[in-house]
C-alpha cells in the first residue's frame, strides 16, 4: 500500500461532474464570500495591536503583509482553472503529493477553519456584550464567559455559531445573498470610518513613521497577516460556483484587492488620528471615532465589527464544510461527510459537525487559547499551493490553465519563503499544540483513511 500514491486526474473530474451542489455561484459572490471571510475581527483588533508593533509604518506593515497573501493568491488561482473541485488545498495536495500529504493538508485545514469559526464567534460574543452594556444591559457572566474567565458557558458566542450553521445547511445560495448583504454594510461602514477620519488626521502622529526601524515593519506584518487568512476559504466554492474556472480566479483577484485597500487606508487613518502608543488594541476604530467626537460614527462602527464578524463565520464554517465533504468522497473520512440534502442540496451531515465542533469550542474556550492554533495550517497550506503549482507545470503541462500565475518559478518560491519567515516567527507553545493535533490526524489515517481510502481501492 503506498501511502503517497496520487489521485487520477479523471476521477477527481468526475466527481466535479457527479456532484450535486447547486452552481449558483457569481465571481461577485465569490468575492463577496472572500471579502467576508479576511475583513472581519482582523481590522477590528489586528490594526491596533500591529501599530503598537510597528507605530505609524503598520502602514507599511500591511502593504507587505498584502504582498505576501497577493503571491499566494496567485498560486491558488492557476490551481482553481485547473481543478475547479471543492476541497481546494487538499485536493491539490491530493494530486501533486500524494494521498498522506493530501490528509495532512485536510486535517490542517481542519484546524484552521473549526478554530477560526470559534475564535471570531468568541470576538463576536465579546464585542456583542460591549454594545449590551453601553446601552445598560449585562449578561451574567454564567451564561456569557468560558469557564477559563469565570464562567460556564459563552453563550452568545454558541448560539451565533449555531444560527449560521442553519442557515448553511437551509443552502448557500440563500446564504450568499445574506452574506453579500452583509459584507455591502461592512464595506460602506469602513469607507464611513475613513472619510470621518479624513479631516481629523494630524501629521504630527505619524512622526516617528518607523519608531522601530524595519523590525518593527515586519514584526507588524506578521501580527496583521491573520487579517488577511481566509480569501483561501474562496477555492472551495468551486463546485458551486456558475463559471468556476473564470469565476474563482477573478474573485480571489478582486477580493485581495479590495481588502489590501481597506487595510491600508483604515492603518493610515487610524494612526493619523491617534497616536499610535495610544491605539486601544480590542476597540480601535470606534474608539478613535470616540475619541474625536464622532459618537454616532464609533457606535455604527460597532454595529459594522458585529456584522463583519457574522460575514467572517459563514465564509469558514463554508470553507471547512466542503473540506469535510471532499475528505469524505476519497474515503479518508466517514462517507456520511459527503452526504446532501435531498431538498436543499447541502451537505447538512458535515455541516451539523463542523458547526457542533466550532460552537463546542467558542463556548468553553477563551479567545487567547483558541487564536493560537489558526495561523500554522493556513501558511502550511500556502506553501503547498505554490509547491503544488512549480511541480504541476512540469509534470501536467498538458492541463488547461485558464489562468497562469506569473513568474513561475520565482513567485511561488517567494511565496514559500515568505510563509517560512512567518512560521518560524511563532511561539513554541503554538507549535506544540499543532503537533499534537496532527499526531491525531495521523493515527485518524492509519486506523481508518488507508483502510477506506478510494484511491487505495484501485488496482494499479
Amino acid at each position: 500500500m503506498n501511502i503517497f500514491k496520487k489521485k487520477p486526474i479523471d476521477q477527481l473530474m468526475d466527481s466535479v461532474k457527479k456532484t450535486d451542489l447547486k452552481r449558483n455561484l457569481k465571481a461577485r459572490d465569490i468575492a463577496a464570500l472572500g471579502i467576508g471571510a479576511v475583513v472581519g475581527v482582523g481590522i477590528f483588533v489586528a490594526t491596533g495591536e500591529g501599530a503598537h508593533a510597528a507605530g505609524p509604518a503598520i502602514i507599511l506593515s500591511f502593504i507587505l503583509a498584502g504582498i505576501v497573501a497577493c503571491l499566494c493568491g496567485l498560486c491558488y488561482c492557476e490551481l482553481v482553472t485547473m481543478f475547479p473541485v471543492a476541497g481546494s488545498t487538499y485536493s491539490y495536495a491530493y494530486i501533486a503529493f500524494g494521498e498522506f500529504v493530501a490528509m495532512i493538508i485536510g486535517w490542517c485545514l481542519t484546524a484552521e477553519y473549526s478554530v477560526a469559526a470559534s475564535a471570531v464567534a468568541s470576538g463576536w460574543s465579546g464585542t456583542f456584550r460591549g454594545i449590551l452594556q453601553s446601552v445598560g444591559i449585562t449578561l451574567p457572566q454564567a451564561i456569557s464567559a468560558s469557564p477559563s474567565k469565570g464562567g460556564i458557558i459563552d453563550l452568545p458566542a454558541v448560539l451565533i455559531i449555531l444560527i449560521l450553521t442553519g442557515l448553511l445547511c437551509y443552502g448557500m445560495s440563500e446564504s450568499a445573498k445574506v452574506n453579500d448583504i452583509i459584507v455591502g454594510v461592512k464595506i460602506f461602514i469602513i469607507l464611513l470610518f475613513i472619510v470621518l477620519g479624513l479631516s481629523h488626521i494630524h501629521i504630527a502622529n505619524y512622526k516617528p513613521f518607523m519608531p522601530y526601524s524595519w523590525k518593527g515593519v515586519f514584526t507588524g506584518a506578521s501580527t496583521v497577516f491573520f487579517s488577511f487568512l481566509g480569501f483561501d476559504a474562496i477555492a472551495t466554492s468551486a463546485e458551486e460556483a456558475e463559471d468556476p474556472k473564470k469565476g474563482v480566479s477573478r474573485g480571489i483577484i478582486l477580493c485581495l484587492m479590495v481588502v489590501c485597500f481597506l487595510y491600508v487606508s483604515v492603518a493610515a487613518v487610524l494612526t493619523g488620528i491617534v497616536p499610535y502608543k495610544e491605539i486601544i488594541s480590542e476597540n480601535a476604530l470606534p474608539a478613535a471615532l470616540q475619541r474625536i467626537g464622532i459618537n454616532w460614527g464609533s457606535a455604527l462602527v460597532g454595529v459594522g465589527a458585529i456584522l463583519g464578524m457574522i460575514s467572517t463565520m459563514i465564509a469558514v464554517l463554508y470553507g471547512q464544510v466542503r473540506v469535510f465533504m471532499a475528505m469524505s468522497r476519497d474515503g479518508l473520512i466517514p462517507e456520511n461527510f459527503c452526504k446532501i440534502h435531498k431538498t436543499h442540496k447541502t451537505p447538512y451531515i458535515a455541516t451539523i459537525i463542523a458547526g457542533s465542533i466550532a460552537a463546542a469550542i467558542a463556548g468553553f474556550l477563551p479567545l487567547d487559547i483558541i487564536m493560537e492554533f489558526v495561523s500554522i495550517g493556513t501558511l502550511l497550506s500556502f506553501m503547498v499551493v505554490s509547491a503544488g503549482v512549480i511541480y504541476l507545470r512540469k509534470a501536467m503541462p498538458e492541463i488547461e490553465r485558464r489562468f497562469k500565475c506569473p513568474g513561475v518559478p520565482f513567485t511561488p518560491i517567494v511565496t514559500i519563503l515568505c510563509c517560512l519567515v512567518l512560521l518560524v516567527s511563532m511561539r513554541a507553545i503554538t507549535w506544540i499544540g499543532f503537533c499534537v493535533w496532527l499526531v491525531i490526524g495521523i493515527v485518524v489515517y492509519f486506523t481508518y483513511g488507508r483502510f477506506h481510502s478510494v484511491v487505495q481501492k484501485e488496482k494499479p
